[in-house]
């Protein structure tokens, strides 16, 4: 293959996958896709696939809403020729404080605002019509969005992929990039395990690695690595009261858990992690989430596990992606800090970046996912994330 290319992007993620197809799209040429393992191998096939635009801020619940509109389409936006698992049984979010019942009133009135349609579910009458089986000790309000859902990540990955290579894109897989090369304060190529690749523009999609990557150059992005871990049970008879459970979530008892459409339950909960490219999983995570969890939905107690596994959240201070243009070296732009919701609001980030870097219009400004906002105090805060 050839050395040298307009775009590399490193990082064949969702992410990095969507930001090829949609810079293909817009008539990009010489693109060249940079993966250490196989497509989605990383944080991308590793995460809960879910979708919801029951967010608290704005900005997340836009990202969200576009994003959805996608998911809904993504075989025919992508000319994908299998179905990319797309399940919308919804989201059961549940308030488990007082303040924490006040907030989700907040967001309902954001997420009205874009026009999610949400709403507040009663818990003496109606919470059963979504969870037959859920235990309301110690829940203050529940909210529920049938929008709401998951998808399949690899087939997701895989469409945007296969749409960015007909459209000309170069995908290189099983190689790792080592270094980015830079002259004079410009951006010139990588340096991989198969060789070196030029290019006057780099986009760093690497996850937990990016902000090594970026450091290379003098780029400081406040972003660090930390091990999720999710569980996968026997699939048994759907148990919601039309079809498989929808997904319930409690950001204060701080644990997500859906029915897949073969019955299945996927499961996690956020622990106290240290900074690590740990990939292991424990049986600590393990006996956690099945107290935690059972807690809540009790009849989940007599489910066999199949298997466990981690993966990595790219962490950033606010829980939300850092977009930034290099100040070090021209053509490198870094993206990265998605805090665990990188997959479904990939769709509207990959648009956003390609215009960008397009210079088309785009009602969204990326500058404000800068990482200087973590220096003049313009953060971006999202009260809704496990």
């Amino acid at each position: 293959m050839k050395k040298a290319y307009d775009t590399i992007i490193v990082g064949g993620g969702i992410v990095g996958c969507s930001i090829a197809f949609e810079l293909a799209k817009r008539g990009v040429k010489d693109i060249l896709l940079i993966e250490r393992g196989y497509l989605a191998s990383g944080a991308t096939g590793r995460c809960g696939a879910g979708i919801r635009q029951q967010w608290g801020s704005k900005l997340n619940a836009t990202l969200a809403v576009e994003s959805t509109h996608i998911f809904e389409n993504l075989e025919s936006y992508t000319g994908y020729n299998y179905s990319c698992g797309l399940n919308q049984a919804g989201y059961l979010l549940i308030a488990c404080t007082p303040k924490e019942w006040d907030q989700f009133q907040i967001n309902l009135d954001v997420q009205h605002e874009l026009g999610v349609e949400s709403h507040v579910v009663d818990l003496e009458k109606d919470v059963y019509n979504y969870v037959p089986f859920i235990n309301t000790d110690g829940i203050y309000g529940a909210t529920f969005c049938q929008k709401d859902g998951h998808a399949d990540p690899f087939h997701c990955t895989f469409a945007y992929a296969q749409g960015a290579k007909r459209m000309g894109v170069e995908i290189l897989t099983y190689t790792t990039v080592e270094s980015l090369i830079a002259e004079q304060g410009k951006i010139k190529g990588v340096h991989t395990s198969k060789g070196d690749f030029e290019a006057s523009r780099v986009i760093n999609c690497a996850n937990g690695w990016a902000p090594g990557l970026a450091a290379q150059v003098g780029d400081e992005i406040p972003v660090f690595p930390e091990r999720h871990q999710a569980l996968v049970t026997e699939p048994v008879a759907p148990m919601g009261p039309n079809g498989p459970m929808p997904m319930v979530m409690s950001f204060h008892r701080r644990f997500y858990v859906q029915q897949s459409p073969h019955g299945s339950f996927i499961m996690g909960i956020a622990e106290d992690e240290p900074i690590s490219f740990n990939y292991r999983s424990s049986w600590q995570f393990l006996e956690e989430c099945c107290s935690i969890i059972t807690n809540t939905l009790p009849a989940l107690r007599g489910l066999r596990v199949v298997r466990q596994w981690a993966g990595l959240y790219d962490m950033s201070p606010d829980h939300c992606p850092i977009i930034d243009f290099s100040k070090n070296a021209e053509g490198l732009l870094n993206i990265c800090g998605f805090s665990g919701h990188g997959f479904m609001i990939a769709p509207r980030v990959a648009i956003l970046v390609a215009n960008a870097l397009c210079q088309q219009e785009d009602a969204i400004d990326i500058h404000m996912f800068s990482a200087d906002r973590y220096r003049t105090g313009d953060i971006l805060i999202e009260p809704s994330v496990v």
